[in-house]
């Protein structure tokens, strides 16, 4: 059974908008390990799973999907965001 990782999005840093926040990407999880190319360096497997993404705009639509191709799911829900409000004026206190 191959096990995904469904991850709520959160709203980048640099960012002030809200547009993408809330929206929850399905990512399969990684089922050989990485090695090393010969020739290059570079880090690599088969796996071709692990470059495949799907975003819904619910938890609900990700975990029914899940459930219909009969993926075990892991649910990874976004930290809390913490706001500092402060005024302008505060720089001068």
């Amino acid at each position: 059974m191959a096990t995904a990782r469904i991850i709520e999005e959160q709203r980048k840093t640099t960012q002030s908008g809200k547009a993408r926040a809330g929206r929850w990407t399905l990512e399969f999880e990684r089922t050989e390990g990485q090695r090393p190319d010969p020739l290059t360096g570079w880090a690599g497997s088969g796996d071709t799973k692990t470059q495949v993404r799907l975003v819904f705009d619910t938890r609900e639509e990700a975990v029914a999907f899940a459930e219909k191709k009969g993926l075990e799911v892991h649910l990874v829900p976004a930290p809390p965001v913490k706001l500092k409000l402060q005024a302008y004026a505060d720089n001068f206190r």
